[in-house]
């Protein structure tokens, strides 16, 4: 669903800067993932034998805005879906693509993780593994650790808020009426659109980092599927401000117009954030209020950067924003097993992490187009089959069965 609103009505003009912000927000999730080993003293399932301080900035600075940006899309497609749709059919849809696939690709990818680490361990020793500590209460069963989403886990919380949204949806519908809570939302959507609406946008990332009661290593990944209250807060309000942005007409055009200065702030409050990680006495709600501002005056930059820039189609593009669901899904056992075939290699750390990066995809793009694009996958999770961009050679069954039984 990529199609925008112009005043006054919905009309199904395609979004192609927002195709791109989406493929990108999926793929910098393979980068991220690809320089962990390299992160001194990073808990995580594979440690390189190199190590650099500078993977851990460039890590800080991606995971900054990546899946507040992401949930601000899921947000503002969210809404446009339901408004032609309706909210039945717009559960239905997302539990259909959303909510089934954390199940049905668990088995394959969340569950070998656990065995690469393992793998790792036998061949490298056990001084090489680095377990991240489950980030959950100690009353949450066991059982619920070990089937840990992994690193679907937003597929799981994008499900939580989508459920959230539609049912305080209807109640506001029921209490207020249609036209009064369009008109709210409209307004929310206006003031998220000013100059000051960053720091509105970023409140809710101020409130979960103090729920974690730290802003080190940013954002906590919930490592299981019960609600997690600090994760919750800061990604339901990524997606209620998408909802609030598809609500007011020409609202993008208003981000759109911003993004200079937004891309400015961003890169000051973003280097703000990581010094302020050295300095002990500051408070952690100035810490958090930084850190909040930079992710969303990224978000709020790089969205704007998009529209202006990327709006014209791009075939690649496009192809590459239908490929990226399956990339992300798919793509963490690919990484960690070429990290810990790499690990040991004296190669500098940028070609382990380019060849790790270029392999998964290749790999993953290759086994899209030949398996999911035009496949009945490609129509459960990206809603449509498309034609596919490489002619592989189909056999003509009709042919064969001319020649098998001719004519007569």
């Amino acid at each position: 669903m990529t199609t925008v609103s112009p005043p006054g009505a919905h009309a199904t003009t395609r979004l192609h800067g927002l195709d791109t912000l989406r493929a990108a927000a999926l793929g910098l999730g393979v980068v991220l993932h690809a320089l962990m080993p390299f992160i001194p003293d990073e808990p995580w399932l594979v440690s390189d034998s190199s190590s650099s301080e500078a993977t851990a900035i460039a890590t800080y600075w991606g995971r900054l805005f990546r899946m507040v940006l992401f949930m601000l899309l899921a947000g503002y497609f969210g809404r446009m879906m339901l408004q032609r749709r309706g909210a039945s059919s717009y559960l239905r849809d997302r539990s259909w693509r959303i909510g089934l696939p954390v199940a049905a690709f668990w088995p394959v990818a969340v569950a070998p993780l656990a065995v690469l680490g393992l793998l790792n361990a036998v061949l490298r020793g056990d001084e090489a593994v680095r377990l991240p500590e489950p980030n959950a209460p100690a009353w949450v069963p066991e059982l619920l650790l070990i089937l840990t989403p992994g690193h679907l886990w937003f597929l799981v919380v994008l499900l939580q808020c989508v459920v959230i949204v539609v049912a305080a949806r209807a109640l506001a519908l029921r209490g207020l009426g249609q036209e009064r809570s369009n008109r709210i939302a409209q307004r929310l959507g206006h003031v998220l659109t000013s100059p000051a609406g960053v720091g509105l946008a970023a409140l809710p990332y101020l409130i979960c980092l103090l729920l974690q009661g730290t802003a080190v290593g940013l954002i906590h990944e919930p490592t299981t599927i019960l609600p997690s209250a600090s994760a919750l807060s800061v990604y339901l309000g990524a997606f209620l401000v998408g909802w609030f942005l598809h609500a007011l007409p020409g609202a993008l055009h208003r981000i759109t117009a911003q993004w200079p200065a937004q891309l400015a702030a961003a890169v000051a409050l973003s280097v703000a954030g990581h010094l302020l990680f050295d300095v002990s006495e500051v408070p952690l709600v100035v810490h958090a209020a930084v850190i909040g501002l930079a992710g969303w005056t990224w978000t709020f930059g790089l969205l704007g950067l998009c529209l202006r820039f990327l709006h014209r189609e791009n075939s690649m593009l496009r192809y590459l924003a239908d490929a990226s669901y399956w990339i992300y899904l798919l793509h963490l056992p690919l990484v960690l097993g070429l990290g810990i075939a790499m690990a040991d290699l004296e190669w500098p750390i940028l070609v382990k992490v380019g060849a790790t990066c270029a392999i998964t995809v290749g790999v993953l793009l290759l086994s899209y187009d030949l398996f999911v694009r035009s496949t009945w996958l490609g129509k459960w999770l990206n809603g449509r089959r498309r034609p596919r961009a490489i002619p592989w050679p189909v056999r003509d069954r009709r042919a064969e069965d001319a020649t098998v039984h001719p004519a007569g």
